[in-house]
């Protein structure tokens, strides 16, 4: 009989978190899970991921309705906002992923401890009142949402909120302020956006999406503005003060300047996400986190620490949902004594936006600077949305596809898209970048018509100077 209540104790459900635990029991490891929220799923499935969308989807046959879009295609209709029934989507759609995710643990025989768990030492942990033993831990806490020094938070008033409590509005603001011009900033921001909100990006950087490829960056400015959101770039949020239902934002150059003040119906603060490691007791294992307050490990997941493994959005890397998914498959296989491997060099990105924007590898910028600053050793291909028969038909002409690869071996090194269904589009990508892919084998892949991917394979054909429809 083993000297562990468990083979392996999780501690965090969220995408990470729940995987692991579930690729674990299927190894035939006895596991439980430690969460605190009333229900499994995390941050992605409760107030982030999966609500948002489920927002963004709603939000967008409103504005199909409420802009003309549908009248442009023979379809007359008047749309009256119901907001109180959209949120109710919202909830029914969490409800049912976090009920699905309740069951896939009794199927697999996980026992769920409920509470916030904190390390004893490396093979023990509380949770509650009861102490429970593992032989192996895994550290899968997720992230929170990164403050702002002077803007605080309250989104039980509605009027400075984070990415939770804009997903909670009760009504639609007039002036919305998003600070910061990255995914969550934008996706929200683009909810309340065609709801009828009135809404003003403020970007501490000369350019949204920090992290994708410069043509992406600088085609987002343009599809945002063209949807009727401002832009004010370059520009540093210093202050916030709120007098009952108004926002007061005072805002200076990012190079220094003038003040100028900003008035809002609600603020969302949306900066970034720091890991979720305070109170773990990680000061009882003698396990420190780096300067980002982070956990380090080796390739395998473990940390310097004998028996605790760490993954998500607590280690290095993009916080992203499938990035942690990953990482609980291939460390719940390494505990196994199995091969896990995650190749972090092939992570998509995704921005679910209308349209969306995705991209997977390395920039144009990276790939350059990879080749020592020789633009001759990088070969691009680009290829419009307009040319592409499916997404005029559909009315959807906005954004393009750019594949980057190497000159010398036709090695595809990234793939950039801004497409309706960019999100999907960018899996091929990933899959033939997984595998090597050459731009010519994509470029000589065949691709049913009419689809949108058929721009993929045009972009791939444009890296050799041969595409066919432009």
């Amino acid at each position: 009989m083993s000297e562990f209540d468990y083979d392996v104790l999780v501690i965090g459900a969220g995408p990470g978190g729940y995987v692991a635990a579930i690729r674990a029991a299927q190894l035939g490891l006895k596991t439980a899970c430690a969460e605190s929220r009333e229900t499994l799923g995390g941050t992605c499935l409760n107030v982030g991921c999966i609500p948002s969308k489920a927002m963004l989807h709603a939000s967008e046959y409103y504005d199909a309705a409420a802009n003309g879009a549908m009248e442009s295609m023979g379809i007359e209709v008047k749309p009256k906002l119901n907001l109180t029934a959209m949120h109710g989507q919202r909830t029914d759609a969490v409800d049912g992923l976090t009920k699905g995710i309740e069951f896939l643990f009794k199927k697999n025989k996980i026992d769920w401890k409920k509470g916030l768990a904190t390390f004893q030492d490396a093979h023990t942990i509380k949770v509650g009142d009861e102490s429970v033993t593992a032989k192996n831990i895994i550290i899968a806490t997720g992230s929170s949402v990164t403050p702002l020094p002077g803007v605080e938070v309250d989104n039980a008033k509605q009027v400075v909120v984070d990415s939770t409590g804009a997903l909670e509005l009760k009504k639609v603001p007039k002036k919305m302020v998003v600070i910061g011009g990255g995914v969550i900033g934008l996706e929200l921001g683009s909810v309340w956006n065609r709801l009828g909100a009135e809404v003003t990006v403020v970007e501490f950087l000369d350019q949204l999406l920090p992290g994708m490829d410069g043509d992406v960056r600088k085609e987002a400015a343009k599809i945002f503005k063209k949807q009727g959101m401002e832009l004010k770039l370059k520009t540093k949020v210093t202050g916030c003060t709120v007098k009952g239902k108004k926002a007061t934002l005072t805002l200076e150059p990012a190079a220094g300047g003038d003040e100028e003040t900003l008035e809002a119906d609600c603020v969302l603060v949306s900066i970034g996400r720091k890991p979720n490691t305070e109170g773990l007791g990680l000061e009882n294992i003698g396990l420190e986190t780096n300067q980002r307050g982070q956990i380090e490990t080796d390739h395998d997941f473990r940390t310097k620490v004998d028996g605790v493994w760490a993954i998500g959005d607590v280690v290095p890397g993009p916080m992203l949902a499938h990035k942690a998914e990953d990482e609980g498959i291939a460390c719940a296989e390494n505990i196994a004594g199995q091969t896990g491997i995650v190749n972090h060099d092939i992570i998509p990105g995704v921005v679910y936006t209308m349209p969306e924007f995705a991209g997977v590898g390395l920039t144009t910028e990276e790939a350059i600077e990879k080749a020592g600053g020789d633009k001759t050793k990088v070969k691009v291909g680009k290829f419009p949305m307009m040319a592409n028969s499916r997404a005029k038909t559909n009315h959807e002409p906005d954004g393009f596809v750019k594949v980057v690869a190497d000159a010398e071996t036709d090695r595809v090194l990234g793939v950039w898209c801004i497409a309706s269904v960019a999100g999907t589009m960018i899996a091929q990508a990933a899959q033939a970048m997984e595998f090597g892919a050459t731009s010519e084998d994509i470029a000589y892949t065949c691709h049913a018509h009419p689809t949108h991917s058929e721009a993929v394979k045009e972009a791939a054909m444009a890296v050799q100077g041969k595409p066919i429809h432009i």
